[in-house]
């Protein structure tokens, strides 16, 4: 199944490409019939997915949500899941790397958590994890993270109640164990989705959703400005793993991939949805807003054998600048009230 979704991803990429570079797209004035091809990649869909392991219940979501918020799956009960992919700030936090459980500064920017149920089993910055379950396990046990072995974690859930009730009802043939913590979380997270946007009205066939420099923009997204060579379908990922020139010291994939000389400094595709609430950006938080994210690209980043072939030094003018960044600005949802969950005590 995943070999066929990569194939029909890369469909549509190649798609998105040979549209864009076509001379109707190269021009102000868009034939309609191109321009709704191209708006048609980026229709919202109808339903989550969820696998068929580990599928959907009212009553697995609730429980994976406290699971997500309680601070007493870390070892020093001080940090959560939320400590680092905070709903306030588009399910990541406004530092260019968090702290963990220890105080300890982590190497990474924290990656959001909005449609992971999309991520095509690449998760993580360099894409280590090939199920949300197997992400959600990684933190709590990283010692410079939450730092709390999952035996351990199993026994302070035992030891409370209601939480032992609670997994009992969800899972009644396993109750808890490391795997059942990881399904709640996992099911949890894949409910959280970025709200319908300005961008997604605009789709729709509201004409007036977004602005007329917003509506230049899109048209420089996928087409002078490359950047829908990456930045796919309804959350704008491809999901795959580029070195985008950036000055960092940390290889990404390439530490997974060692001989592949292309996964050097390369890390997966962040989707853009509310990207306006998700400053800094990158793997290691160095871009602090948008306006300096457009710099970046249009430099071309650093050029090194690992770099991408996708990317080169753009020319765009400061009109056009500003154009990409209106349109940007339309991917953000509109807010959606998160309340934390009552907590078995």
């Amino acid at each position: 199944m995943r070999k066929l979704t990569t194939c029909v991803r890369a469909f549509a990429r190649n798609a998105m490409m040979l549209i864009a570079s076509s001379g109707a797209f190269m021009t102000a004035a868009l034939a309609e019939p191109d321009l709704a091809a191209l708006k048609a990649l980026y229709v919202r869909p109808e339903t989550i997915p969820f696998p068929e392991d580990n599928p959907y219940t009212p009553e697995k979501a609730a429980l994976g949500k406290m699971l997500y918020f309680d601070q007493r799956l870390s070892r020093d009960n001080n940090i959560s899941c939320a400590s680092c992919h905070n709903p306030s700030f588009g399910w990541e936090v406004p530092v260019s790397t968090p702290t963990g459980a220890q105080g300890t500064p982590l190497d990474r920017h924290a990656p959001t958590v909005l449609n992971m149920a999309w991520g095509d089993g690449v998760y993580f910055w360099d894409g280590r994890a090939t199920t949300l379950e197997e992400q959600a396990k990684g933190p709590l046990e990283a010692d410079v993270e939450m730092n709390l072995p999952l035996p351990r974690l199993v026994a302070r859930l035992k030891a409370i109640p209601d939480y032992v009730r609670w997994f009992e009802h969800v899972f009644p043939e396993d109750g808890v164990t490391p795997d059942t913590i990881a399904r709640a979380i996992a099911t949890y997270e894949r409910t959280i989705v970025s709200g319908y946007a300005p961008f997604d009205a605009w789709i729709d066939g509201d004409e007036d959703a977004i602005s007329e420099a917003a509506k230049r923009g899109f048209v420089l997204f996928n087409g002078k400005a490359r950047c829908a060579d990456c930045h796919t379908g309804w959350n704008m990922t491809d999901n795959l793993f580029h070195d985008i020139g950036l000055v960092t010291f940390d290889r990404g994939r390439g530490l997974l991939e060692p001989d592949n000389p292309h996964a050097q400094f390369a890390f997966k595709t962040p989707g853009l949805r509310d990207v306006t609430q998700r400053a800094p950006f990158m793997h290691n938080g160095s871009i602090a807003n948008l306006d300096r994210l457009i710099v970046h690209y249009v430099s071309g980043g650093i050029d090194r054998p690992s770099r991408s072939p996708l990317m080169r030094a753009l020319d765009l003018t400061n009109e056009e600048r500003e154009d990409l960044k209106a349109f940007l600005e339309t991917l953000t949802g509109e807010t959606v009230s998160v309340p934390l969950p009552i907590l078995p005590n």
